[in-house]
């Protein structure tokens, strides 16, 4: 395995050692986002999931240890792998494309040519700045432009784009336009009501916020379209 370049020997960025305390904090706070793309480095697929799982466990074996926790108590003694598989294989899992869901179109021969919404999807996520929970609803829509997807697909999209260290605008934005691609069309909306748990549980400690976004292109950009979709998500359905 090569030495130089892997997730365990990368050098430190000049930037990132001048940055303050002060300044780190605020961009944490104030939920800033640098990019629409995950910032991903180009060898971050090198190491193999195995291969990662053992290098987040040595990691977070020592961050364990350096907070003062007894190693060798049984409930504590088996945290280190958990913790490592659990990034790797599960809430980080759609860091990796090869992760992806397969999404088969299907022609529209039901000539449903008005708005299909999905709502009420649940996402679990993590913030990127502090590694803690973000939770909530998602409701994605568009109008077909003669194809179709499952909808179970839907809510793997979501789950795709979620499960990996995310700021919510950029989660919002990133399942929109892949949806827009994959479906070979500008209408579609996506909105997004979570909740943060490094607002709720850290910082301010305000755990009654949630926070709203938005993505809306081509007819969802219409007000009398936009409206329509907000009606839907307000309609109560006791299923």
């Amino acid at each position: 395995m090569k030495q130089n370049g892997t997730l365990l020997n990368t050098p430190l960025n000049k930037d990132m050692i001048e940055l303050s305390d002060l300044h780190i904090d605020e961009m944490g706070d104030n939920h800033i986002a640098t990019s629409v793309d995950t910032p991903m480095r180009a060898d971050a697929f090198d190491l193999s999931d195995d291969e990662k799982v053992a290098a987040i466990e040595k990691h977070f074996k020592a961050i364990m240890d350096v907070l003062g926790l007894d190693l060798t108590d049984d409930s504590l003694k088996g945290t280190p792998r958990r913790v490592a598989k659990m990034y790797v294989k599960e809430i980080f899992s759609g860091l990796n494309p090869a992760n992806k869901p397969a999404i088969a179109l299907f022609e529209n021969k039901y000539k449903y040519n008005e708005m299909l919404v999905e709502k009420n999807i649940s996402f679990y996520s993590n913030c990127e700045h502090h590694f803690v929970p973000i939770y909530g609803k998602a409701h994605v829509a568009y109008i077909s432009n003669g194809k179709v997807i499952g909808l179970s697909k839907l809510n793997r999209l979501v789950e795709f784009y979620a499960k990996r260290p995310q700021v919510q605008e950029r989660l919002t934005v990133q399942i929109g336009r892949d949806l827009q691609a994959i479906l070979d069309t500008e209408d579609v909306a996506v909105i997004i009501d979570a909740k943060h748990l490094c607002v709720a549980s850290r910082g301010v400690e305000d755990d009654t916020s949630s926070t709203v976004t938005s993505y809306y292109g081509g007819k969802f950009k219409e007000e009398a379209t936009r409206n329509e979709l907000l009606r839907y998500i307000d309609l109560k359905t006791d299923i």
